[in-house]
């Protein structure tokens, strides 16, 4: 979710959403986006051995996410990366020369000399940055057939686990070792996160909202995308029944009216602000509102609010979050 063209703030919260929406969409109608798939990408042939001696130019089969087998670098060094979790590269130290821009994020200063493809990806920017990998976060064959004119690209699941993804890009992009560490140690600061949190006042089995506004005055309830997926994990927090049903569908998330906040609104409530001007009037009507009000969540003080940008899915962003959730958790 490139020095060049640069998306507007605007832009970004509308192409974070429309990325979530073709994303779940896509994985829904494609056969081969099954979990299994994602498993299946770190099942790779090489054509020569991919150790950290490899000489500059050899290649292997890399069987990607959606089922391609692609014939991809063993050190890729101009790697374009196009979907919403570019966290994930930069915490295994590549910087792609290619992203989807999004700007506000926690690691905007890292990316800053990287280029905007947009969205849509533009194949034409995509080609004048001479990538020899491209990772695109899409299970669409007719975007993915003209994008693989480019360079080597292979698909990803970037709703995957955070587990999952580091140690497939960890395969791809020959930095395994990296990715376990990263793995390791962030296993164990959640673990440490929790244990602070329950230390102070969290008890076992409490639930959990996570709500957006998008522009036109719609509310989204977050659950198996961004956010969630830390508050829904080992230890942590737990889905409402409504926001399970969701969880059961495989749905990052799901547009629901303010008459059924009530039905979806937990123990606690997490707010993701967000960008556009419109979407926050939305946001502010709606925290004015009797029905907002009422929640026990509210009147209990259980509400925390974070920047839709920073409180992502992504590696960098969850390395962000433990260290911000209990300093509004913990009163």
């Amino acid at each position: 979710m490139k020095k060049g063209i640069r998306n507007t703030a605007v832009l970004f919260t509308v192409t974070w959403l429309s990325i979530l929406l073709l994303a779940c969409g896509n994985q829904a109608a494609t056969p081969a986006a099954g979990a299994d798939d994602s498993k299946a990408a770190t099942e790779t042939k090489e054509t020569q051995p991919a150790t950290e001696e490899t000489n500059e130019g050899e290649t292997r089969v890399f069987k990607d996410w959606t089922g391609h087998e692609v014939e991809v670098p063993v050190n890729p060094k101009r790697v374009i990366y196009h979907g919403e979790v570019t966290g994930d590269l930069l915490a295994l130290g590549v910087v792609p020369v290619g992203i989807l821009r999004q700007e506000g994020t926690v690691f905007d200063d890292q990316v800053a000399q990287a280029e905007d493809i947009g969205f849509p990806i533009s194949v034409e920017k995509a080609l004048a940055l001479n990538p020899d990998l491209i990772i695109f976060s899409n299970s669409d064959e007719a975007q993915y057939d003209q994008i693989a004119k480019v360079a080597p690209t292979v698909t990803f699941d970037s709703f995957g686990s955070i587990e999952d993804r580091m140690r497939i890009l960890g395969d791809l992009l020959n930095k395994k070792q990296e990715a376990e560490d990263w793995i390791t140690a962030h296993q164990k600061a959640t673990e440490e996160m929790w244990t602070q949190l329950h230390e102070n006042g969290l008890k076992e089995g409490e639930t959990a909202s996570v709500f957006t506004m998008y522009p036109g005055n719609r509310l989204f309830v977050m659950a198996g995308a961004g956010l969630p997926q830390l508050l829904y994990g080992k230890d942590g927090l737990k889905p409402t029944a409504e926001i399970q049903k969701v969880l059961d569908e495989d749905m990052g998330f799901v547009e629901i009216s303010t008459e059924k906040l009530s039905e979806f609104a937990g123990d606690r409530i997490f707010i993701l602000d967000p960008v556009t001007d419109d979407a926050k009037q939305s946001t502010k009507e709606l925290l004015d509102s009797t029905i907002w009000k009422n929640l026990p969540a509210v009147k209990e003080g259980k509400v925390y609010r974070f920047d839709i940008a920073k409180a992502s899915s992504d590696a960098l962003s969850r390395e962000w979050l433990l260290q911000e959730l209990p300093k509004q958790m913990i009163q």
